[in-house]
């Protein structure tokens, strides 16, 4: 039998080629692994401090969300990034693929714009803490409760009920109207006649009292005093800071003791009157 040592070291040759490229596979899926757990540990790190941090606080749900995200992003940019080093380990070129890539992510950017516009709007409202779900916002003249927040459209409920669904790359100004402390504003009208400083300091009794009474009311109610001269009626403002979502009530409640304890001590809020006068004929 005869052996042909030139088979044999082709074929130890061959040998030596494909164990080396299972070898730099196993290494570069090791690596790719490895790296995408590294990126996941980083970005828990990095959203649970956002949670737990007493300035700029982070909603759990929206921190989540996000999470999901950045991890999602990294770990297909690492899939992409191993599988180009994987086909040049076996010796194929990548130049074309990763040409023929960018050249369809160019030509899917410019049929799906609005959609990627969207989608990164969304991700900087989210990372930006902008407005949450459950907060009441002013979009574009649109009023109402935010009922969802995603990555493309924003949902949020009017006052008249009606959903109002908006794309995110529409919204530029937004209103936020529960974050911080809010203001709550009563003009009240009293006739010319009446005297001035016995209504102030009667609007005074009625705010103190109410504050004692109302948890949402944080800072006054503060009687500011005239703000208005008016062509039947002279104004006198009074202005307090609540919790969020609490102005409303207190000023229709400040609006009815006001003219509960006004009609008590007869001081006029001046209304509008007709004056009939029946002519005879002599």
């Amino acid at each position: 039998m005869d052996f042909n040592l030139k088979d044999i070291n082709v074929d130890t040759s061959l040998l030596v080629t494909v164990l080396s490229t299972v070898l730099q596979v196993i290494l570069i899926l090791f690596i790719a692994g490895t790296f995408i757990a590294i990126v996941k540990k980083l970005i828990d790190r990095f959203f649970d401090n956002r949670k737990n941090s007493n300035f700029n606080k982070m909603d759990g749900a929206k921190a989540d969300t996000l999470s999901s995200t950045a991890k999602s992003v990294s770990k297909y940019v690492i899939y992409f990034i191993a599988g180009i080093s994987i086909l040049e380990s076996f010796g194929v070129d990548t130049k074309g693929i990763i040409a023929a890539a960018g050249i369809g992510a160019i030509a899917i950017g410019f049929a799906a714009q609005n959609l990627v516009e969207d989608i990164i709007t969304g991700f900087f409202i989210l990372f930006e803490d902008q407005f949450s779900v459950g907060d009441y916002i002013a979009v574009d003249g649109i009023d109402g409760t935010v009922e969802e927040l995603g990555l493309r459209v924003t949902k949020i409920r009017g006052f008249d009920g009606a959903l109002n669904i908006i794309p995110n790359r529409k919204i530029e100004i937004v209103t936020n109207k529960i974050r911080g402390k809010m203001r709550a504003l009563v003009d009240v009208g009293i006739a010319y006649e009446e005297d001035i400083d016995k209504a102030i300091e009667v609007i005074k009794r009625v705010a103190e009292e109410y504050k004692e009474e109302n948890e949402d009311i944080l800072e006054g109610p503060t009687v500011l005093g005239v703000s208005n001269l008016g062509s039947s009626d002279v104004v006198i403002s009074v202005v307090a800071k609540t919790k969020p979502m609490s102005q409303w009530g207190v000023e229709r409640e400040l609006r009815r003791r006001i003219k509960n304890t006004f009609d008590k001590e007869g001081i006029e809020i001046p209304y509008q009157k007709r004056v009939i006068y029946n002519k005879k004929e002599e």
